[in-house]
């Protein structure tokens, strides 16, 4: 008595190293590079210049380096925190052209030609800005990885609309988060601010 015979097609096996080889087809095709308005760069280290807090920095780097990487490995401006690296704390929280982002999710390349802003440019220990002493004033810290990212969006904020309602701010901050729960001291900087507008 002889076998059946299987049914001629594909295994599963077969098929997905047929895909893979056709994935990696079309990616070769492509060229894996990424393009710019002036040509073609990458894969590999590609001259460009950022200006960050208001001086600007020639750097060379892969087209996949973050922001946040080029920041605080390349440029040693290290105020915008790495913390969850996955653009939800809001710890790495930076201002480009004004306006608030999370720097471990823009890539640096795509910040050339670009206004990149961190806590370093709003403030110094000499002289606080509004929202800094408001953060002191009402103790709205504990380990301070995540207060930079705070302060550069309150500040973001009112360089954008000086006098914003209490709800305004809430939704300003509500892309940050922090870890040790001073939320309640964040909240007094809050109602500090809406009194201020409010009088």
């Amino acid at each position: 008595m002889s076998e059946p015979k299987r049914p001629r097609g594909v295994d599963r096996r077969t098929f997905l190293k047929s895909s893979a080889l056709g994935a990696g087809a079309i990616a070769a095709s492509r060229g894996l590079e990424a393009r710019a308005a002036d040509g073609v760069v990458g894969p590999g280290p590609t001259p460009f210049a950022l200006s960050v807090d208001g001086t600007r920095r020639e750097v060379r780097l892969e087209p996949r380096t973050t922001l946040l990487d080029a920041l605080r490995n390349d440029l040693d401006v290290t105020g915008a925190k790495r913390v969850c690296d996955r653009a939800t704390c809001g710890a790495c929280t930076v201002l480009l052209d004004g306006d608030p982002v999370y720097a471990c999710s823009v890539l640096a390349i795509e910040a050339a030609g670009r206004e990149v802003r961190t806590i370093r440019s709003i403030g110094s220990s000499e002289t606080l800005h509004p929202v800094q002493e408001a953060f002191v004033e009402a103790d709205a810290q504990q380990c301070g990885f995540c207060t930079p990212g705070f302060v550069i969006a309150f500040a973001g904020l009112l360089e954008r609309n000086p006098k914003p309602t209490n709800k305004e701010i809430e939704r300003a901050l509500s892309g940050n988060l922090c870890r040790c729960g001073t939320y309640g001291g964040m909240r007094r900087v809050v109602e500090r601010f809406a009194r201020r507008e409010e009088s």
